[in-house]
């Protein structure tokens, strides 16, 4: 396993974090009042977009995923539009799992809504960018020993980790702490933000420490 390829997934993954840093700290120079707990919901877009945006150009700038065999514009633009709809369908689906754990059905949709937005971003939008809009790469990626490279070992540990994190997250909500940090859905969306970056951390920390044991196969 190449070094260099270890390193470049690792700068990849700082600048993913850094953006997260950056949507946190930058609007507020522009927005009178801004703030993660104040204006929470504008900082769930901003940092929806930024996350998104940097993902895909770092995507078309380092093309860690090989490139499809077939590459006529009408192929890209068909692509292009599958993946538009698989992301909305993946927040679509977001919102249905969080409402069957115990989100407001009707109160709160905007919030709920924007938070799937947020986990789709974190999880969806980086099989798109890696594996693109096919559902059985999908499955061999999340499935045992199912990682062809670092970058998909990197996929399952932040996807996994931004899920656990926005699970996590859930605990204190029921607490009668009365902090305004237990507003939904302030706590799961700090931490499955907290988890994405840790797994953008613990990734490629991760090989790195088990290149000698990770061999990956073409299937």
């Amino acid at each position: 396993m190449r070094e260099a390829e270890i390193r470049r997934l690792l700068v990849a993954n700082l600048l993913c974090a850094v953006s997260i840093v950056l949507a946190a700290v930058v609007p507020a120079f522009f927005v009178d009042g801004f703030s993660v707990l104040g204006t929470h919901l504008t900082w769930l877009c901003v940092c929806s977009v930024c996350v998104a945006t940097l993902n895909i150009i770092l995507h078309l700038v380092l093309k860690p995923s090989q490139s499809p065999k077939r590459s006529s514009f009408a192929h890209k633009i068909s692509r292009f539009l599958k993946c538009c709809i698989y992301f909305f369908m993946s927040c679509i689906l977001f919102h249905a799992i969080i409402v069957l754990y115990g989100a407001p059905l009707i109160e709160s949709v905007t919030e709920t809504f924007l938070f799937a937005v947020l986990l789709s971003t974190f999880t969806t939008l980086q099989c798109l960018c890696l594996l693109g809009p096919n559902i059985q790469a999908w499955i061999r990626v999340f499935s045992k020993n199912g990682a062809m490279s670092i970058w998909e070992s990197s996929l399952q540990i932040t996807s996994v980790c931004s899920i656990l994190g926005a699970w996590f997250g859930a605990f204190p909500i029921p607490l009668d702490w009365d902090r305004p940090w237990q507003v939904w859905p302030i706590s799961c969306s700090l931490g499955a933000t907290f988890g994405y970056m840790a797994g953008l951390i613990i990734a490629p920390l991760w090989i790195h420490w088990n290149r000698k044991q990770l061999t990956y196969k073409s299937r």
